[in-house]
């Protein structure tokens, strides 16, 4: 899951952003309001999580922007106000849920769970093409009822095309996902870690569920 982190604090920013990575989230740094509305025009993010009180554009104003421009990503706001009417303000303003600093890491943890969930079709939160099994909340993959054990990078992009199976994906929009924003999908490493892949998935297997489009990228079908 790819998430734009807008935060103009050096300390909170970089706590929040490396916690994130150990969970196997793509992390994206914004550090004012202006340059959060460029990049989440331009990427395709699973959530914001956005501070209110930001250089250039503060957070209330960037989140109207966004809901604005039918950018409907889930919005979680940061903020060191706990007054009733900011949390009203925050939500008014199109934010999905809203969280007070200062914060155990944590719940933020559990609230950016929460918020990619809502989004999912299947609401048991399993995702599922043919005998392939992906638990996202375990960490845990199974074939035909048989556990497989994948890295931190080979999850992710297991899952990505799990969330997009039957629709072919490009290099480019797995390097945006599964990587980070300054990541060079015309190198091999994309396809590296999709042979990594075939080799613990389809191998053996039978049928093969990860396919590549010649010319366009790759796409996972039951």
């Amino acid at each position: 899951m790819r998430v734009l982190l807008v935060e103009d604090e050096i300390k909170v920013a970089g706590f929040i952003s490396r916690g994130l990575k150990e969970e196997n989230y793509v992390v994206d740094v914004a550090d004012d309001g202006e340059k959060a509305l460029f990049l989440a025009e331009v990427n395709p993010y699973d959530l914001i999580i956005l501070d209110i009180i930001l250089p250039h554009k503060d957070g209330i104003s960037v989140c109207k922007e966004l809901r604005r421009k039918k950018i409907n990503v889930p919005v979680l706001m940061l903020t060191s106000k706990n007054l009733v009417s900011d949390k009203v303000m925050g939500l008014n303003a199109g934010a999905d849920d809203y969280l007070t600093k200062p914060f155990a890491f944590e719940e933020l943890l559990a609230r950016v769970g929460a918020l990619l969930r809502r989004g999912r079709a299947d609401k048991t939160g399993i995702l599922k093409v043919a005998d392939l099994e992906v638990d996202p909340s375990r960490h845990k993959v199974t074939r035909a009822g048989k556990e497989i054990v994948l890295t931190a990078k080979e999850f992710a992009l297991l899952e990505y095309l799990m969330l997009n199976a039957d629709c072919v994906v490009s290099r480019t929009m797995i390097s945006e996902h599964v990587w980070h924003e300054n990541f060079d999908s015309f190198t091999n490493v994309i396809d590296v870690y999709v042979s990594f892949l075939r080799n613990k998935v389809d191998k053996g297997k039978g049928k093969q569920l990860i396919h590549t489009v010649q010319g366009k990228g790759y796409v996972l079908r039951g």
